[in-house]
């Protein structure tokens, strides 16, 4: 199942989402975002050099992480060089291969946000509880519908405490899942670790548990 985690506002998490849903799902999580990639980079052949056609995709799967990941490259010359229209066929073989492919889509409303939600059999929207951050995720949700992308899940990211689903829940059509600001969260960033990893029994980890059984629910439909 090819699963785009996607978001219209960039700094939104959107990668802590995609990442950590991959750890839960024991899937395969791709950078995606071909101009600002934000996953952790591996050693080898990466997705600018199999869009390039310089590598397959398979030989820029990296297992040795605590994640199994296809990492994008950061550099201009990459990017410049990486097809995007080549994207498909590559989720695609991972599709034939692994039970969960987990993209990790560009920010915004370019071109090619819209390549993952072309291929993907289901969506998961990321937002903040900031105004301008859901008015960009309505706008990402709308060319999901015209792509046939359905939408699994809304995440609600650095949420207070107690917060209201019900409002964004109406707003998206599609049920929330919270995932609350927490320094458990932040130390498993910056150590490019999963959270149930390094504190599994904290709330961000089961929040990332919740998603991933709504997930699971999803393609059982």
């Amino acid at each position: 199942m090819i699963l785009a985690v996607t978001g219209g506002k960039g700094g939104v998490g959107k990668s802590t989402v995609a990442y950590n849903l991959a750890a839960e799902l024991d899937g395969v999580v791709v950078d995606g975002d071909l101009a600002m990639a934000d996953l952790p980079a591996g050693h080898g052949p990466d997705l600018h050099d199999v869009l390039a056609g310089r590598a397959t995709v398979h030989e820029a799967v990296r297992v040795d992480g605590p994640v199994t990941t296809v990492p994008c490259g950061r550099t201009l010359a990459g990017a410049r060089a990486a097809d995007p229209t080549a994207l498909t066929d590559a989720l695609e073989t991972l599709d034939r291969t692994y039970r969960w492919v987990v993209v990790d889509s560009p920010a915004g409303l370019r071109a090619d946000v819209g390549l993952p939600l072309a291929v993907a059999d289901a969506t998961v929207l990321v937002t903040t509880p900031a105004t301008a951050a859901i008015a960009d995720a309505l706008r990402v949700r709308e060319l999901a519908r015209e792509l046939d992308a359905g939408l699994c899940r809304v995440v609600l990211n650095r949420t207070g405490s107690d917060p209201v689903t019900k409002p964004t829940a109406d707003r998206f059509g599609a049920p929330v899942v919270t995932v609350p600001d927490s320094d458990a969260l932040a130390t498993a960033q910056r150590h490019g670790t999963p959270v149930r990893q390094t504190a599994p029994d904290s709330p961000a980890s089961d929040a990332f548990e919740k998603l991933a059984a709504a997930v699971y629910s999803c393609s059982s439909v």
